[in-house]
């Protein structure tokens, strides 16, 4: 019998401090409620005479604490929800990319269009070619053979050695593109592509050979023919872990910037992983290289046969000018320098060339205006 009103009592006990902890924790503000009870507590309990209620009330004190730490968790759970409005979260889901991987800079740590589009570039920038692990010091003379890529090479190079080139070199100011491709970065990266500056430079080139079709030819074996070439398949040069390869974008003339754009982010992709094809790497009829990618400012580039030119591009300085005015100013200047075939091609139509060339990339709206 004993045991039976003791349980009871305990029941009793028990919820009359939940019910006291719920009413006090209702009545006004958690957070106003739990800091006074907490802090004045004791100061309370002696006010009562009945050490009943004093119980009660230091362990609804404790009830409540315990009520504030869970919902302090609750709070810490609540901010790891990813804050992003649904524009942005659209993005993300037409790019496949988790919002949890994206570091916000927002209000926060808000997710902001800015910060999928950085995180989008990121991904989308080439691989980093693998720079081969430091070889062993050799103790004796070692042989290899000459395979894949580098095979192809020696073939091309050797006969691009019978070909007597000229070198035709000019200063290019770029401070106009470099404002165009600045507004046109965030346009192409909504797409999902990263813009450089070859894209530019190669419908530049093709914009320049429908005035000069002869750099977009080839000359016969036995040199008596030259065969005009209708399309612009320009070779691009590219480090891989391969080595060199040269693919190309088809038929330039017929496409847009964007185009291109999209076809060398493809062949970037296939570079870096070994998969270009023949394809890919067949039928250039024109060729540039960016050297500056990787350092430099002047490069004599070799023809790759039966090509009759290929233009090497430097890397973009900024350096000190004086304008038309005498004033001092900052300038955004690059080297070109163009490899021609001189048996068919004279200085002056290599120079003539290179005027238009350089004209459509100091003046990018003109190349727009001209655009078919």
């Amino acid at each position: 019998m004993a045991l039976f009103y003791g349980t009871l009592l305990w029941h009793f006990f028990s919820s009359t401090v939940n019910l006291i902890a719920i009413l006090l924790f209702q009545m006004v503000s958690r957070e106003i409620l739990c800091h006074h009870l907490s802090n004045n507590c004791h100061f309370l309990s002696t006010m009562l005479s009945s050490k009943l209620l004093r119980l009660l009330l230091f362990l609804a004190c404790t009830h409540i604490q315990a009520l504030k730490q869970k919902q302090a968790k609750s709070e810490v759970a609540g901010s790891e929800v990813t804050l992003a409005t649904p524009a942005v979260r659209k993005i993300a889901i037409e790019h496949n990319i988790n919002l949890k991987d994206v570091a916000g800079t927002g209000k926060n740590g808000r997710i902001l269009k800015e910060d999928v589009y950085a995180f989008l570039e990121q991904q989308q920038a080439p691989l980093p070619v693998a720079s081969k692990p430091a070889s062993e010091l050799l103790l004796e003379d070692k042989r290899e053979r000459v395979h894949g890529f580098m095979k192809t090479m020696v073939k091309t190079m050797t006969a691009s050695n019978q070909i007597p080139h000229f070198v035709f070199s000019d200063e290019v100011q770029m401070d106009e593109l470099v404002k165009l491709r600045k507004q046109l970065k965030d346009t192409f990266s909504e797409r999902g592509i990263r813009l450089t500056y070859m894209p530019l430079f190669i419908k530049a080139a093709s914009q320049a050979l429908l005035e000069f079709p002869i750099l977009n030819s080839s000359l016969s074996d036995d040199c008596t023919e030259i065969l005009y070439k209708a399309a612009h398949n320009v070779s691009v040069a590219m480090d891989t872990p391969d080595g060199l390869v040269v693919p190309n974008v088809k038929s330039v003339q017929t496409k847009s910037i964007l185009d291109i754009a999209v076809e060398l982010n493809r062949l970037q992709k296939l570079g870096a992983t070994g998969h270009l094809g023949t394809k890919e790497l067949s039928g250039g009829t024109f060729s540039l290289s960016n050297i500056g990618n990787i350092g430099g400012t002047y490069a004599k580039s070799l023809i790759l046969p039966p090509q009759v030119c290929i233009g090497a591009t430097g890397r973009i300085q900024v350096v000190p000018r004086f304008g038309v005015d005498g004033s001092l100013m900052k300038a955004h200047l690059m080297q070109v320098s163009w490899s021609a075939d001189h048996r068919i091609i004279d200085g002056s139509t290599m120079a003539r060339f290179s005027n238009l060339w350089r004209a459509y990339i100091e003046d990018p709206g003109r190349l727009l205006v001209e655009l078919k």
